[in-house]
């Protein structure tokens, strides 16, 4: 083994452990690690769990109507306004910059799609302003990963639990904490745990994405 790859080697085994941290967690501490949060019994047995929090600096009212809008074919997931211009998205699939009033609606049960393969879906299952936000997920994979019959949930389902947890620190200030719970219903074998370290590093990604447009549009007011 040449020294470069030697360093390689070295400087992989070193970064392995943050990356497997930052793939389950981050931003939030011990405590809220543990906690009990809405939403945490509805993925039995869950193969990967996923923390992410943080902190925005706006009044928890002005907050909670940002999130309510959240989904595609809504206000979308919030990307930072230069991230969408670098891009070149065009305008109408550009997350919303303003508070839409038909959006403000949602009740349990009610479905908002999500983009992946096929045609999945997030079902509202816990609605409780200005506090939590939860959806469930099912996604069956011989039904173009849409939801599966009323009558059962099919083994090889995938099935994820998301919920949106708004902690008021003060009167200016709020802590958004997301959780997410998730089983593939499938077997992966040796892949297992790479597959699910990828899965929560797009996770970290598309989170830290989703709070810097969030914080952009909520603490300038829109």
């Amino acid at each position: 083994m040449t020294i470069g790859s030697s360093v390689l080697v070295a400087l992989a085994a070193a970064a392995f452990p943050a990356l497997s941290r930052v793939a389950r967690r981050s931003g939030v501490s011990d405590l809220e690690l543990d906690r009990t949060l809405p939403g945490d019994d509805l993925v039995a047995d869950p193969e990967i769990r996923i923390d992410r929090a943080t902190v925005i600096r706006a009044p928890v009212g002005e907050i909670w109507p940002w999130i309510v809008q959240l989904g595609k074919g809504r206000a979308s997931w919030y990307m930072p306004r230069g991230l969408e211009r670098l891009i070149v998205w065009p305008p109408r699939k550009r997350s919303a910059t303003r508070i839409v009033e038909s959006l403000q609606s949602l009740a349990p049960g009610d479905l908002v799609a999500d983009w992946g393969p096929g045609d999945p879906s997030f079902k509202v299952v816990t609605l409780d302003a200005p506090r939590a936000l939860v959806y469930l997920s099912l996604r069956d994979r011989s039904r173009n990963w849409s939801w599966p019959p009323d009558e059962g949930r099919p083994a090889d389902v995938l099935a994820f639990s998301w919920a949106l947890i708004l902690d008021k620190l003060d009167d200016e200030s709020a802590r958004l904490q997301i959780r997410l719970r998730g089983r593939s219903g499938r077997q992966h074998g040796r892949l297992r745990p790479l597959l699910m370290r990828l899965g929560g590093l797009f996770d970290y990604l598309t989170i830290v994405v989703l709070f810097a447009g969030l914080k952009q549009r909520v603490q300038s007011r829109g």
